[in-house]
């Protein structure tokens, strides 16, 4: 059975996911039935990585569905825009960004996060908020 790359675009409304070995196209909601819907379309294939870009408060429902379930691979948004203008995308949708993140997660071969924790999401939001408030401009 083939092990299977897929990029994740996230929007705040809908996900848009890319299977990069059967180049299958899905869109799911960003929403707890959405999550339901895309862990049952995923269930049917091996998957070796999912990749996303980490777009704030949009990814983390979806990130927390599926840590320790799949394994999960959390990219650089700047990094992945370079990724799409080196191969000379200059669309940006969530659709084209599934497909870039799928090639992207393939060809650097890149490896899983470790789970992530509710607790730990919660301390980096906390730790954003912080520096918020007390970052004084020069």
């Amino acid at each position: 059975m083939a092990e299977f790359t897929i990029g994740v675009g996230i929007s705040k409304s809908h996900l848009d996911v890319f299977g990069l070995e059967d180049e299958a196209a899905r869109r799911f909601e960003n929403s707890a039935a959405g999550f339901r819907a895309l862990l049952k379309w995923l269930c049917k294939s091996a998957v070796l990585r999912i990749v996303f870009e980490a777009t704030g408060p949009y990814h983390r429902a979806f990130e927390t569905a599926l840590s320790g379930k799949y394994p999960l691979v959390t990219v650089n948004p700047l990094q992945a825009r370079r990724v799409a203008e080196a191969c000379g995308t200059g669309a940006k949708t969530d659709a084209v960004d599934a497909r870039i993140l799928a090639r992207m997660g393939a060809a650097l071969a890149l490896e899983p996060d470790g789970s992530v924790s509710e607790k730990l999401n919660e301390l980096r939001d906390l730790q954003v908020a912080r520096a918020g408030l007390i970052h004084v401009p020069a």
